[in-house]
């Protein structure tokens, strides 16, 4: 799952980043509205955690920002004012969540997996698609109801593949997705092939249909059709 921290106090941004890392989380953190804007503009993201105080602008504008751009992201605002016209205003924008600062990191990832649930997974803690069921609070994948063994990158690729079944799919999309800012250092997607080859591989080893459609010249779609 792919979030973007959106905070500008470094000790606070560095430790939720680290610590929604090791959660398992690919966490992506600017530290202005603008650094924010232009990341919304141009990518996907599951989750949002918004501060209102940010040095040039309001964090309430980049969810106004949200809503016109339709985005399918949960949006949690953060911060340190507790003043119930804030929260009312962040609510009616369209966030689905709000927590005054100080708060517990371990309450934030609850706050953050409700918002999940509700939003990728229609409120459900199971995910199915025919003969597949993935079990996001253990980031388990099974077949027929049978354990399958996947890379952390396996799992967040068919978890996104099947979030967006019946979508084409570009492998910078992939890539973007499953790797946010450490995709600058990338040659090209040409790994991406080889996560995509290894997944389909285990999939129909476990007695799973071949859901993975190669989209050719354009990427890569999970579909039954």
């Amino acid at each position: 799952m792919k979030i973007l921290l959106v905070e500008d106090e470094t000790g606070l941004s560095d430790s939720i980043s680290s610590y929604l890392k090791q959660e398992g989380y690919l966490c992506e953190v600017v530290k202005d509205f603008k650094s924010a804007d232009e990341k919304i503009e141009l990518y996907q993201y599951d989750c949002i955690l918004v501060d209102i105080n940010l040095p040039d602008g309001n964090g309430l504008n980049l969810v106004k920002s949200l809503k016109r751009l339709k985005s399918q992201a949960g949006i949690i605002i953060i911060s340190a004012r507790n003043a119930v016209d804030d929260k009312i205003e962040g609510l009616d924008l369209g966030a689905d969540d709000y927590l005054s600062k100080p708060f517990s990191l371990a309450e934030l990832n609850s706050r953050i997996k409700s918002v999940l649930r509700r939003r990728k997974f229609e409120g459900n803690d199971e995910i199915l698609f025919n003969e597949i069921t993935i079990k996001p609070s253990e980031s388990t994948v099974y077949v027929k109801g049978v354990l399958l063994t996947l890379t952390k990158k396996e799992y967040d690729l068919i978890l996104f593949l099947i979030n967006n079944k019946n979508r084409v799919l570009t492998k910078e999309t992939i890539a973007e997705h499953l790797w946010g800012d450490d995709m600058d250092m990338a040659d090209s997607y040409d790994f991406i092939y080889t996560h995509i080859k290894n997944l389909r591989k285990k999939l129909v080893e476990k007695g799973s249909e071949d859901y993975v459609k190669t989209a050719y010249g354009m990427g890569y779609k999970f579909s039954a059709e």
